[in-house]
């Protein structure tokens, strides 16, 4: 209903604006000249052409393809919006031969791009459609002639053009039909392998390999034509900034197409070399159906690292698309081999003993870290195994639990041993203040009790005299023998309670100190 409506409209302004031209100048030149010398009458003809190449692909789309797919047309509005966008980009290019031909030309490009892009999702659908009929092979035939014979006319013109008249705007179109051509050719490969391959009974064990290497050979094709054609935009004109994008495409089909090809001979190579057969009490054991062909597995079929069995004609079809198990996704490339056992760990570089810690408790052990072996690879069912497989994989169980049990306990030990470290050194810190003062007072009261020793050069009884502030001397003996009496005379009741506390080792200290004050008060009784 919107395309009817949008196609009324369009032609409405058409003829409104065609009419008004031949009623001004009365004629079909001057008329003709008057509208292509006005923009406004211009931009309705755009419009107009616009709807017109709308429809003639509506028809033909529903000529060669019936009802598009969901899919079919999301890719052709995300593919359009991109090269729409560097057509917008070619533009700014080729400003001087901006017109309506220049015009025409990129939209019958866009034009015949989008059948191109249709023509690849309808050929890549009939690998996965259960049913294809003589219908769908008349159309794609009659298409691909259709879009071949366009391409190769269009590359000739191009070609003929720039002959004639030197570098222009035409390097560009030749440039981008020689792209579809490539891209229609492997359409053609395509098409004729799903076609032989639908006609077979058995699957075609070769046809997956033809397919990856026909898309390396394809993209690289299309990788040399994109930088030809950007070495010589740059040394005739400029950068080409519209095939930066489709370039780097191209050139990342090409990497993924290569790594393809790599990754599916080393899968393949694998399966013939590594992987066992099954015998027929696994075959027995197991479902005996191969879930890629869903058919009864009699001889044949191999066993993968994870224990599930195919067919090893079905497996190497799956390889040669990805190299996972079609079952658990396992990646093969990386499973290690059925009958291999896991290596043991590294052994740990030897660490240098730490220093001794004094009245403290000793480090704890070094804890070899290493890296754990591997488990094995889970098995589909118990029953499916024989004694021997039980056996090594019971064996390999228990040495993981049991390393894994023992660095649960050595980092508990390390633990623990943190904890009482931290524990004493808390109360070394609490008992460091104290200590340095009972240190401080011993010292104190061992040079204040000390006598003075008499000197050599006088005898015993003259007095020790000190200089004064005020010019004369004075013995100090007094004055030190009264020090000494007023510090060891003091009650020992006074000194007791100004220090009680309830810590046994601080009620100790004050035992000595009240002991060593008796011992000096005696001494001095005797002395006086």
């Amino acid at each position: 209903m919107k395309a009817i409506v949008a196609t009324v409209i369009s032609l409405a302004l058409t003829t409104v604006v065609i009419g008004n031209a031949y009623y001004q100048k009365k004629q079909f030149y001057p008329s003709i000249v008057y509208l292509t010398n006005s923009n406004p009458s211009m931009a309705v003809m755009y419009l107009q052409a616009f709807i017109l190449v709308l429809l003639a692909g509506r028809i033909l789309r529903k000529i060669f393809f019936g009802q598009l797919r969901a899919a079919e047309f999301e890719h052709l509005i995300e593919r359009s919006w991109y090269a729409i966008t560097e057509t917008c980009l070619a533009f700014t290019v080729f400003r001087d031969d901006f017109n309506p031909k220049f015009i025409a030309l990129f939209t019958l490009l866009l034009f015949l791009k989008a059948f191109h892009w249709l023509a690849e999702d309808r050929v890549d659908y009939m690998e996965r459609s259960p049913v294809i009929g003589w219908l769908f092979h008349v159309r794609i035939v009659t298409l691909m002639v259709l879009l071949s014979n366009a391409d190769l006319y269009f590359i000739h013109h191009a070609y003929i053009f720039t002959a004639a008249r030197g570098p222009s705007v035409q390097l560009v179109f030749g440039f981008e039909y020689s792209i579809l051509i490539i891209m229609l050719l492997n359409i053609m490969i395509k098409y004729v392998l799903h076609a032989v391959d639908s006609q077979w009974e058995a699957p075609w064990e070769s046809k997956a390999a033809v397919l990856l290497y026909t898309e390396l050979v394809i993209n690289f094709f299309k990788v040399l034509l994109y930088i030809g054609f950007v070495v010589v935009m740059v040394r005739i004109f400029t950068l080409p900034l519209f095939a930066f994008r489709p370039m780097y495409e191209t050139m990342r089909s090409f990497k993924k197409a290569y790594n393809d090809v790599v990754l599916s001979r080393r899968a393949i190579r694998n399966m013939n070399t590594l992987y066992p057969d099954a015998t027929a009490e696994e075959l027995a054991a197991a479902d005996n159906e191969c879930i890629i062909c869903r058919e009864e597995m009699h001889n044949g079929a191999k066993k993968l690292p994870c224990n599930h069995i195919f067919h090893a004609a079905c497996l190497r079809l799956w390889f040669q698309r990805q190299q996972t198990c079609p079952t658990c996704r396992l990646n093969v490339l990386r499973a290690p081999a059925p009958d291999a056992a896991p290596a043991p760990p590294p052994a740990p570089p030897a660490q240098p003993a730490p220093p001794p810690f004094p009245n403290l408790l000793p480090p704890p052990p070094v804890i070899a870290w290493g890296p754990p072996p591997p488990p094995p690879p889970r098995p589909a069912s118990l029953a499916n195994l024989s004694m021997e497989e039980l056996q090594r994989m019971e064996g390999t169980e228990r040495r993981n639990v049991e390393a894994r049990i023992q660095l649960v306990r050595d980092i508990q030990a390390m633990l623990d041993a943190s904890v009482l470290m931290m524990q004493q050194y808390s109360t070394v810190v609490a008992n460091l203040p104290r200590y340095f003062n009972d240190a401080g007072t011993q010292t104190e009261a061992n040079q204040t009790e000390a006598p003075a020793e008499p000197s050599p050069s006088r005898p015993k009884s003259e007095p020790d005299v000190v200089p004064s502030t005020s010019g004369s001397t004075k013995p100090s003996t007094s004055a030190a023998t009264s020090s000494n009496a007023f510090h060891d005379c003091l009650e020992p009741d006074t000194v007791t309670s100004t220090s009680t506390t309830t810590d046994p080792v601080r009620a100790k200290d004050d035992a000595n100190s009240e002991e060593l004050r008796r011992r000096r008060l005696q001494k001095f009784t005797l002395e006086n």
